[in-house]
């Protein structure tokens, strides 16, 4: 009886947390320069041109820093 309660309380339990979904932003979710801007930015162009050219300077800076390291 003991351990079929235990098991009930572990599949209830894994099936729980794999229903449970995480809050993401759709910032956090899109993958890419061009996707995060247009998440973060749907309706204004010029500030998601702006955010996209500050998110490639940023990749290419991170990308050479790791390319010397």
């Amino acid at each position: 009886m003991l351990k079929n309660v235990i098991v009930a309380a572990a599949i209830g339990g894994f099936l729980a947390g794999s229903v449970v979904s995480l809050q993401v932003t759709p910032a956090e979710a899109a993958s890419g320069c061009a996707k995060a801007a247009k998440a973060k930015y749907p309706a204004d162009h010029a500030a998601r041109m702006a955010y996209k050219k500050e998110c490639k300077a940023a990749w290419k800076a991170h990308k050479s820093a790791s390319k010397s390291a």
